[in-house]
Order: C-alpha cells, then structure tokens, then sequence
C-alpha cells in the first residue's frame, strides 16, 4: 500500500459524505497538536519538561509536567478552531464552553492528554487519547451535562501514542486506522488500513499486584489462563503489563490480545479504575471498529449511560472470542449469585 496523508484520507472520507468539513478540521487540529506533544516527549530531559508538576488532577493524582504541557497545547489548538462548541479534559475538574469571542462549531472534544504519564520519566511510551461528540441541537454553551452521551453517539475517536515512532490511530465510524508520523515532513502517513483485531488470542494484559482485590469471577478467569494447556481454555498465555493504556491497547490493535482493569475492592467505591468518558469509549470504540470488542464484564461499554464526567469503569476489551470469555466469567458469577 503506498502510504496516503491524514489530509488526503480525510478529504476522501469527507468527499465519500462519512464526515463533513467541521469534523475533517477539528481532527487535523488535534492531530497538530499531538504532534507538538510528541516534539515535547521527544526532547525528554533536554526539555526540562521530566518530573512533577507539583499539581493534583481532579482524580487526585499527582501530575506530571507533561501532563501540564499536554493538557495546554490540546486547549490552546482547538479553542481557537472553529469546529468546537466545548471541550473537556480528564485533568480539569469541569468542561469549558469555547470563548464568547470566537467561532463555535458543533462537536465535543473530550481527552486524556497524556495517558501512562507516570512512565514519562522512565522513557516508556505514553500516549493521548480523544473523543468527538455531537453538541445536542439548540445548546450553545454546552456545560458537563450535555458531554454525558453514551459512546454509541461517538463520531470520532482516536489515539496517538509516542513510542519508537509517533502512531495515531483513528476511527470515523468506518473501520480503524493506523497513522505513523513521518518526523522529516511532519505528516501523518497511513500505514495501516482497516485494522482488524484477530478474534482469538494467547496474550492477556493485566496488573497482576491487583490479584487479592479481584472479584471471584476475575480470580476465577486468570486463575483457568494461567493453567495453560493443561487447563480448562487448553492453551498457553503470554502476559503483558506496560501500566499505559495506549501502550496496551496499540499492541493488541497491532497483534491481538485482551486488555483488562477489572472492578476490584481498591476502586470499587469509585466503580473502576479507568474513566469512561476519557479511556474507555474511545477505546472501545476503536477496537469495536477493528473487530473486537469491549466491555466492563457486565455491559457492552458503548451502551454504558454515562453520570459524570469523571466516571469510571471495569474495563475488558480486545479479541472478541476472549472478551466473550472474560464477560462469561461474570455472568456465571452473577447467576450463581
């Protein structure tokens, strides 16, 4: 495949009648600014931008200065666009409406500026992950509530994570695609077509130091992989652990896999670990578009009915077979009661 621009791809989706011209800049803005971002990541310690900010998010969590940086150019990019009525961060307590005196469009930006940061200062690949939603009709300064759609109504979501090469991953609603930035034009590159996730897997990824805090049903369904073949599924898992979603999410895009952060009794009270509106949806919605599937072990997570906008959630999601698997875990569990 010769590889094709960010631009020219989106133009074509656009000219197909799959996005309008809004949505097909709002995207190239916040690819822009993903690339300021990875310049940022890349410099590392030469950029004096390692370490503590000495600042708390709205989950309470020390942030990183990159989280800062990141979470600054991504408002500054798209304030000024044009093609947004509001956006909102998982670092800001609140969304913000755009300015009275610039130009509003209809979407919704939600994202996480820098997820994984805390293996920023040891050199391991992060990532940003974004949401698009529709503005409901009539509202022109859109507070938190009017960003609590479900991630069905999603008309965009994407990821870039900053590695060895600079990857955005991307979904309009039509298949997922991969994106590497060629750093000497400054372009994003297409070099992956309509990704598809194969449906079964031999790999799991998992914070296994979380094992005692499990549910029995998660107990019960690592306990039967880690048998291996002598066990019930009657093969061998690999796991894998990069403690970055992005990180973990992209290797299963590229070779399958399953990704979980199930409800356990550190985050039950909260109702998960991950966020919905900022991780979760997005993801899901991305590796649906590719194949697989994503749940929270109970529900489809795009038919989840979000209450906050900090919400969190249990997260499976990646091959489809071995999603199913996790969810009929559960299921048995809650039946048996």
């Amino acid at each position: 495949m010769k590889p094709i621009s960010l631009t020219r791809y989106l133009i074509e989706e656009q000219h197909a009648g799959r996005i309008n011209a809004d949505l097909r800049l709002l995207i190239e803005v916040v690819a822009r600014a993903c690339k300021s971002i990875s310049i940022a990541i890349g410099k590392g310690a030469l950029g004096g931008v390692l370490g503590d900010a000495g600042t708390g998010n709205i989950q309470g969590e020390a942030q990183k200065k990159l989280d800062v940086l990141s979470n600054d150019i991504l408002l500054e990019a798209n304030a000024w666009g044009g093609h947004l009525a509001g956006l909102a961060s998982e670092e800001m307590d609140h969304s913000q409406p755009i300015p009275d005196a610039a130009r509003r469009g209809n979407y919704l930006l939600l994202f996480d500026p820098l997820d994984g940061s805390s293996n920023i200062d040891v050199n391991i690949s992060v990532g940003t992950i974004f949401s698009v939603l529709r503005c409901p009709d009539g509202v022109t300064t859109p507070g938190d509530e009017h960003f609590l759609q479900p991630g069905t109504t999603q008309v965009c979501a994407g990821y870039t994570t900053y590695g060895p090469s600079t990857m955005l991953v991307l979904t309009v609603g039509h298949g997922t695609h991969v994106f590497t930035l060629d750093r000497e034009v400054g372009t994003f590159m297409m070099t992956r077509r309509d990704v598809q996730v194969p449906a079964d897997t031999k790999e799991f990824a998992v914070n296994m130091s979380n094992q005692r805090f499990w549910e029995p049903p998660m107990q019960r369904y690592v306990a039967d992989l880690l048998k291996g073949k002598e066990g019930p599924r009657s093969k061998d898992f690999n796991m894998r652990w990069v403690a970055s979603m992005v990180a973990d999410v992209h290797r299963i895009i590229t070779r399958g896999g399953i990704f979980s952060y199930p409800l356990d009794e550190k985050c039950r009270e909260k109702g998960g670990k991950l966020r919905l509106m900022y991780e979760a949806n997005p993801m899901a919605f991305i590796i649906e578009q590719a194949g697989g599937a994503a749940s929270t072990g109970r529900q489809r997570m795009l038919e989840v009915q979000p209450t906050g906008l900090h919400q969190r959630v249990p997260v499976f999601l990646g091959s489809r077979n071995e999603v199913a698997e996790a969810v009929r875990y559960h299921e048995q569990f809650d039946r048996e009661g």
